[in-house]
């Protein structure tokens, strides 16, 4: 088995990211620090550490939703200290990784799971998982901008994907707005809204995937339902 899916099984990370550690540094395998792609490992034989500490695929798997407040990072980790939405799990009793990122000003909906490769599923693109957010948007956005975010914008050289975009309120001051994409670039709604001259008062995503937000409260958690589950893991 290739180390990046048995980090993957072991809820270590997506394979994506496993990759990302194994190029790090931060993977060893019998006590050999590994630091290139296609080794191979053999599960019942084997010992790999991630940063030291040994693990092992799990057998049950654990898929949550959490209302990230503002001012929580979606590391395991943050260099400059700042509160991570992992400090809210630190007594659960399995080792959970973010699905995807949620800025450190933004709120709303975020998957925690163990299972690496629902993970590398719901993150990849070619599966286009719908994210929806709420958006306040400084000023007033004419139709004509909605409408650009509808065909889609240049954002760090590259087009993004057409948008859905409804407009829920609008004054002279600020504009409401409704945004679902499927893509997962870097901060791409802020950019987006950059992009036609305006920028992001507030955000919070309110749907990921089948896991809509409702009516959690802020820095609460709940598991996700058998349906929900079921949607994400066979997500196509």
């Amino acid at each position: 088995m290739r180390l990046q899916k048995y980090l993957a099984l072991c809820g270590v990370a997506s394979r994506r990211n496993a990759e990302k550690l194994i190029l790090e540094g931060h993977v060893s395998v019998n006590g050999i620090v590994i630091t290139a792609m296609g080794v191979q490992v053999d599960e019942t034989a084997d010992e790999v550490c991630v940063d030291g500490q040994v693990v092992r695929p799990e057998t049950e798997k654990h898929y949550l939703a959490y209302n990230k407040p503002i001012g929580e990072v979606t590391t395991v980790s943050d260099p400059e200290g700042r509160a991570t939405v992992m400090d809210r799990f630190r007594d659960y009793p399995v080792r959970l990784f973010p699905v995807g990122r949620l800025d450190y000003d933004s709120e709303g909906i975020l998957l925690l799971s163990n299972d690496g490769d629902m993970m590398n599923r719901v993150l990849h693109p070619s599966f286009e998982i719908k994210k929806v957010y709420l958006v306040r948007v400084s000023n007033q956005v004419t139709d004509a901008e909605i409408a650009q975010l509808r065909k889609g914008v240049i954002i760090d050289g590259r087009m993004t994907s057409p948008a859905d975009v409804r407009l829920t309120r609008r004054d002279a001051f600020s504009t409401d707005l409704l945004i679902t994409i499927h893509e997962g670039r870097n901060r791409q709604v802020r950019k987006m809204i950059d992009a036609i001259g305006h920028q992001v008062v507030h955000l919070k995503r309110v749907q990921f995937g089948p896991v809509i937000l409702g009516d959690l409260p802020s820095g609460m958690w709940r598991k996700l339902t058998e349906e929900e589950i079921r949607k994400l893991v066979s997500a196509k």
